[in-house]
């Protein structure tokens, strides 16, 4: 189970935007009961099969569950006993939960606490409990670098930029990649580099993130590497969610019309080949 989970769960799920984190969450909390032998519970009820008493991997299914079939009350209840009795994956569901108002009212000082205690624990990398790991540290720098207004925790772009750090070099997360470069090309939370910033998208782009591509294109462009940066500019382009394609546009359109006739051409036809480039 633990390397499957590795796999499943931490490279898939880490990668996503945690605002995106209702499909992404049924993945990892899928993966997680994938490999269950214990029977289903239907009912959180005391009398039932499954209670406050019962075991929290049996809270935690019931949870999930109940989760999937819209009953969002039952779930955060059994999610709460399973996470009192130390269930990662439960503490996990709830802070997201509580980071998008997914039935319950929005708190996001909540899921910050929750998201902490999660980071405190530490993992070993690879374990059965590495994907909510990673996606706690994505949360917490998150939540740092915003800050949670009317709450304690104020704007740290010092700690952001360290957790975004760690699971961009302890886990090899593309998404921490990504927004750890952008920090360093802004001068956020440190000092500014441009050269450490283009190894941190040039890591996440060959794991396919399409706006680590674009900015990597965007700094090469702007270094004077005319083909190869609107090349790659291109090729993300081409493959951008709803979400970025705006921006990703922006960025290609604006170098395309400072290009040559000859330079957008050959970019073009390069745009596939810098895609599997590595």
């Amino acid at each position: 189970m633990g390397a499957l989970m590795s796999v499943l769960s931490w490279k898939n799920y880490a990668t996503m935007q945690v605002r995106d984190w209702k499909s992404s969450a049924i993945l990892l909390l899928s993966t997680a009961l994938l490999f269950s032998s214990s029977p289903a519970a239907y009912a959180f009820d005391i009398n039932g099969s499954v209670s406050k008493e019962s075991g929290p991997f049996d809270l935690f299914k019931f949870g999930f569950n109940a989760y999937k079939k819209g009953q969002k009350e039952e779930a955060v209840e059994a999610y709460r006993y399973a996470a009192e009795k130390g269930h990662t994956g439960s503490r996990w569901a709830l802070a997201n939960m509580y980071a998008a108002g997914d039935g319950v009212v929005r708190n996001d000082f909540e899921a910050f606490k929750i998201y902490s205690e999660i980071a405190s624990q530490g993992v070993e990398p690879g374990s059965d409990d590495t994907g909510f790991f990673v996606n706690a540290l994505l949360s917490l720098a998150r939540y740092y670098r915003q800050g949670i207004p009317g709450s304690p925790v104020n704007t740290d772009l010092s700690q952001a930029r360290q957790l975004y750090f760690q699971a961009a070099s302890t886990f090899g997360v593309p998404e921490a990649q990504f927004r750890l470069a952008q920090m360093i090309l802004a001068g956020e939370g440190g000092s500014a580099n441009a050269q450490q910033a283009k190894k941190w998208l040039n890591l996440a782009r060959k794991s396919g993130h399409a706006g680590a591509m674009s900015v990597f294109g965007n700094v090469l462009f702007e270094e004077g590497q005319t083909v190869r940066g609107l090349a790659f500019l291109t090729a993300a382009l081409d493959r951008c969610n709803a979400k970025d394609c705006p921006w990703m546009q922006e960025l290609q359109e604006r170098a395309f019309s400072m290009a040559s006739e000859d330079d957008r051409r050959v970019a073009v036809a390069l745009a596939p080949e810098v895609y599997q480039e590595q």
